[in-house]
């Protein structure tokens, strides 16, 4: 049973990653999305996500501030002229490839709902000097578009923070152009994961708690109306992963690793609007 409300998770998420986007802009490398990010630490989950050819067009900053655990625009299959939105786009670096990817005459939207975090965005993208971009405040369970207006929606390790994935996956259905395409990165979980995990706000911001299992996330989407999903796992977690990720998150580091090492993978989801 969950403890956290959504509004406790909410809080937290948003002094996580507000902490993150300052630790960026102070000169300090940015946390990664694991539990060790807190102290500025690195963990497995965000490590080695993106190319030396795909980073060396972006700002410095924009890839400090990834927090994601993998690279969905990279796997999105992106085309000239489509309309991109990437849920908790953070820092932007998400946003900033998308937009290289779908041209001048497509558009990329990134959503957030830390100040922190739109602010070092929109200055990434003056740097980088990308019109074909706009950053939007709001949380992912509301999303700030009308209906129908999206092409192909992208996230990168977000759905997993959000208390109510149900409500995260039926706007994301609902602002999808019919036959628009969800794209997403994120942790899933197979089997049981222990309470004493599910229970840990540091690992819920860690990314780890808050994950659904592959038949978790099957079914949602299936309920929220999209067809042909697919889930495939892109990074398994052993046990000196799990090890990492769970230090410092209050709880018994070497007899949780051995219970959930191989049970966390991140993984890229598919599915589809049907037309």
């Amino acid at each position: 049973m969950r403890i956290h409300t959504d509004e406790s998770i909410k809080a937290t998420v948003r002094e996580k990653y507000g902490a993150a986007a300052r630790r960026v802009v102070e000169g300090t490398r940015s946390g990664c999305c694991g539990s060790s990010a807190n102290g500025g630490g690195c963990d497995p989950i965000t490590s080695d996500l993106y190319s030396a050819d795909e980073t060396s067009c972006l700002p410095e900053d924009a890839v400090l501030a990834s927090l994601g655990c993998g690279n969905p625009t990279a796997l999105a299959e992106l085309r000239a002229g489509e309309t991109v939105l990437d849920l908790g786009s953070g820092g932007g670096i998400d946003v900033l490839l998308s937009a290289k990817r779908v041209g001048p005459t497509g558009k990329a939207y990134g959503l957030d709902m830390t100040d922190e975090m739109l602010a070092l965005a929109r200055a990434n993208q003056l740097k980088a000097g990308v019109s074909n971009v706009e950053f939007l405040k709001g949380d992912i369970e509301n999303i700030p578009l009308p209906d129908r207006t999206v092409d192909v929606i992208i996230s990168n390790c977000v759905v997993n923070l959000a208390a109510d994935k149900r409500r995260v996956l039926a706007e994301a259905f609902r602002v999808l152009k019919p036959g628009g395409r969800l794209a997403i990165s994120d942790i899933v979980v197979r089997g049981e994961i222990p309470d004493a995990v599910r229970e840990s706000m540091q690992l819920w911001v860690g990314c780890i708690a808050g994950a659904l299992s592959e038949d978790e996330f099957a079914t949602i989407l299936a309920e929220s109306g999209f067809a042909e999903a697919s889930i495939e796992p892109t990074r398994m977690y052993e046990f000196e992963d799990a090890r990492a990720f769970l230090q410092d998150s209050g709880v018994d580091t070497e007899v949780l690793a051995q219970e959930i090492g191989g049970r966390v993978m991140g993984a890229f989801i598919r599915a589809t609007k049907p037309a």
